[in-house]
């Protein structure tokens, strides 16, 4: 399939497809706030995101930023020719309670790389969310519009135009 036509950049914006393959690893100067059951489970401005062609950013944020407790780790792994072995996280939230008084659990809603390949070493001891299983993500106050498809976990905001992976007949781009 041919690469899709990248959507017109404004200025103050970023063309996924501009981003490279390889991805790259960058320090974002970002406030990131994720909410769940109701409860800011974490707000921190210490933000790598990963960057790769016709992805919105994923952003990767320090395991300890979280609020105790939130990250149980889960069954499974997964593989990334360039970032590794990626093990899961459920997400917990002591907050707004169900109706049954436990705490809202969201199966492998996260993941991070215990030991990231060579280029990604940064990656170690922080962990991405899925932004589409939060009640709330937020980049610099934004509130983040998630990639497309259950896969991906990348964040949309105004600063980013596509079209994005993860669209309808974009499996082969």
């Amino acid at each position: 399939m041919r690469r899709p036509t990248p959507d017109r950049v404004k200025p103050g914006q970023e063309s996924v497809w501009d981003y490279p393959r390889p991805p790259r690893l960058e320090r974002q100067n970002a406030r990131i706030k994720i909410t769940l059951g109701g409860v800011e489970i974490v707000d921190t401005d210490d933000v790598l995101r990963v960057l790769e062609t016709s992805h919105p950013p994923v952003y990767y944020l320090p395991e300890d930023a979280f609020e105790s407790g939130c990250l149980v780790s889960a069954a499974g792994s997964s593989m990334c020719e360039w970032k590794g072995a990626a093990h899961y996280f459920d997400v917990v939230s002591a907050g707004r309670a169900t109706p049954d008084a436990r705490p809202v659990v969201v199966p492998r809603a996260a993941w991070g790389y215990a030991r990231p390949m060579p280029g990604f070493e940064l990656l170690r001891n922080r962990v991405a969310v899925y932004p589409q299983l939060m009640d709330r993500c937020t980049v610099n106050g934004e509130t983040v519009i998630p990639q497309p498809g259950e896969f991906y976990g990348g964040w949309i905001t105004s600063g980013i135009v596509g079209p994005f992976k993860g669209i309808p007949g974009s499996h082969s781009w």
